[in-house]
């Protein structure tokens, strides 16, 4: 259990960060990790309790007590295999997931939680530079074929998994580059895109081939969402040539606000906003790429993708970044007797936010001013909460200066045209409908699986690969008769 009396002894450490005046010139990620010594004290504080509520809080149930200590006792190769049992791509997760384990962390009734993310961190990056992370091709191939469409977690997860189990796995992506959402919605300052191809390597490595640039089924028209397809394979094209198909795109229709002049020039989905971001640091040459240089720009909606937006807009040169919420401002501090071991209501101050950036929270959006055609400005109001319905505040409208406002008010669903053309039912949120049973992630359409976000709805990245892996076992359980692989 790491050090017996260690959580006693040893504060939390926290990652540290590149000054913000060096990091806002570049997209290059600026967190600077643990290193083995700080590990090894992050390892000591964990009690290896007798109920692990880290596992539970953790959506792909990573063994945490026992890496912890394995960090501790210096044996990271094998603190390594035992993170990687559970977790396909922990670099991912080290450095974008919000560590709902943390909060789960018994230290975190009264204390400060184990720094589990920061451990989980330090030993992919050293598994990595140490050459421990390897292919793992299977020794029999079954000769059954398996379609993945989405290359986003859930889908490199799956196709991880299956390819291991011996299939012959295709991933399609209708972009021009594989990693979906990780690709191209996360910035690089968070995820460099390396992480990305080293893992791709290593997946074909192990057998799976992957299409970029093929759009499975159809797009609506007019569809603002990336797509650099150049073919297009029909459903019933898929389903004929594959023995079974995994759904596994992402919940990609943004939310809209359809308040006047929402037409206007300069307002844009935060999707429309960060691809291009992520292409043009990629290399990519894009004409028109909206930029927030010198713009006073309004973001609204006060998640994670708003953070992104305030991040990006910070590095493009913006004269100003407002982030609108909402909801009221959470408490600095959980009530913790009342919320732990679950995903406390508190207020998080991410690392864009402290670059500059001005929140704002109970605040609506009546309408956007413009001249021309294009947007100068916003029209707010006040709101209160009761009994969970919002109310205006009267007295309290204000106008705004915008040249760019960006929409990041999360994501109502998966492209219904998608699904649509495979003939999938869906849930009353616009999902494919699948359970999640033992043998389950099946949809209504025979050899048709869905998994990720367009089975769940907008979730998290470790969410992704859980549903990813217990998606492969259904699909290889399905083809096989059984399964080996875990749930």
């Amino acid at each position: 259990m790491g050090k017996v009396t260690g959580f006693m002894e040893y504060a939390r450490l926290e990652e540290g960060y590149e000054p913000v005046a060096q990091r806002v010139r570049n997209y290059r990620e600026f967190v600077i990790g643990l290193d083995a010594d700080q590990a090894k004290v992050q390892g000591a504080r964990c009690m290896d309790c007798g109920t692990p509520f880290c596992n539970n809080g953790c959506p792909v149930n990573n063994v945490i007590p026992d890496f912890n200590d394995l960090v501790y006792r210096g044996d990271w190769r094998q603190a390594l295999a035992v993170l990687h049992t559970t977790n396909n791509f922990p670099e991912f997760t080290g450095r974008i997931c919000p560590a709902p384990c943390e909060a789960a962390c018994t230290l975190n009734i009264n204390d400060d939680a184990v720094g589990i993310k920061s451990i989980e961190h330090a030993i992919i990056d050293r598994g990595w530079s140490q050459g421990w992370v390897l292919p793992q091709p299977a020794r029999v191939r079954t000769g059954r074929t398996v379609a993945v469409v989405g290359s986003g977690p859930a889908g490199l997860a799956a196709a991880q998994q299956l390819a291991r189990a011996g299939h012959d796995v295709t991933v399609f992506e209708k972009n021009g580059r594989v990693g979906g959402l990780l690709r191209y919605g996360i910035p690089d300052f968070k995820l460099d895109k390396s992480h990305i191809d080293r893992r791709i390597e290593q997946m074909k490595a192990e057998g799976v081939t992957f299409r970029t640039g093929v759009l499975i089924g159809a797009m609506p028209e007019g569809s603002r969402i990336t797509n650099d397809a150049k073919q297009t394979i029909s459903a019933d094209e898929l389903r004929s040539s594959f023995d079974a198909v995994l759904l596994a795109g992402g919940a990609e229709v943004s939310r809209d606000l359809p308040v006047p002049g929402r037409d206007l020039d300069g307002v844009h989905f935060a999707m429309e906003f960060l691809p291009q971001q992520n292409k043009v640091v990629a290399g990519d040459k894009l004409k028109g790429q909206l930029s927030a240089a010198g713009k006073h720009v309004i973001v609204i909606g006060g998640g994670d993708t708003g953070s992104d937006c305030v991040g990006t807009s910070n590095r493009h040169g913006a004269a100003s970044v407002t982030q609108f919420e909402v909801m009221p401002m959470p408490p600095d501090q959980e009530d913790r007797p009342l919320t732990w071991p679950y995903w406390p209501l508190k207020l998080r101050t991410s690392s864009s936010h402290e670059e500059g950036c001005e929140r704002v929270f109970a605040i609506a959006t009546k309408a956007f001013a413009g001249a021309k055609g294009k947007v100068t400005g916003l029209k707010t109001v006040q709101v209160q909460w009761q009994g969970g319905k919002m109310t205006e505040v009267a007295g309290t409208e204000k106008d705004w200066k915008a040249d760019l406002v960006l929409l990041a008010m999360g994501f109502t669903g998966p492209v219904s045209a998608v699904l649509e053309a495979f003939g999938v039912e869906r849930d009353n949120r616009g999902q494919a409908r699948a359970s999640t049973d033992e043998g389950g992630y099946r949809t209504n359409v025979e050899n048709v699986f869905a998994a990720g976000d367009m089975r769940r709805g907008q979730s998290l990245v470790v969410w992704a690969i859980r549903e990813g892996r217990q998606a492969a076992r259904s699909i290889d359980q399905y083809l096989m008769g059984s399964s080996t692989l875990p749930r």
